[in-house]
């Protein structure tokens, strides 16, 4: 089997739901949608194409979803074109950058990890600039 990408979904928990698309909206000057279901309140990130982009959502914290600071997985969100543009707008927006901007490799581009204000551990990435 080949993946045309190998994440089709993630959710952050988050303890205030409102708190926290706040800050995500902030930091990638974007609009959330909300979409509550049976027993899940989340708000999604944006897509150009549900049914080919990869997808996610800020999820209200519950038995299933918790915060974390330094366990558990690590996503990395798209902060094209410059990662240093979205970093610059983490304190203002209420979360803490913990590694600034590096370089992975010239072919990779750039990343940084910040704390959200639910104090979940969120990479940033983005690709070279002969990518864009």
């Amino acid at each position: 089997m080949t993946f045309k990408s190998a994440i089709s979904w993630f959710e952050i928990p988050a303890t205030d739901l409102s708190r926290a698309q706040k800050f995500y909206e902030e930091i990638f000057d974007m609009q959330m949608i909300a979409m509550d279901t049976d027993g899940y309140q989340m708000r999604m990130f944006p897509l150009e194409d549900p049914m080919n982009g990869v997808g996610g959502a800020v999820v209200l914290q519950s038995d299933f979803h918790q915060p974390s600071a330094d366990s558990g997985t690590l996503i990395y969100l798209n902060a094209n074109p410059d990662v240093q543009l979205v970093a610059d707008k983490v304190e203002a927006a209420g979360g803490k950058v913990i590694v600034p901007k590096m370089e992975i490799s010239p072919e990779y581009g750039y990343m940084a990890v910040i704390i959200d204000t639910e104090g979940n551990r969120i990479g940033l990435h983005s690709v070279p600039e002969k990518y864009l």
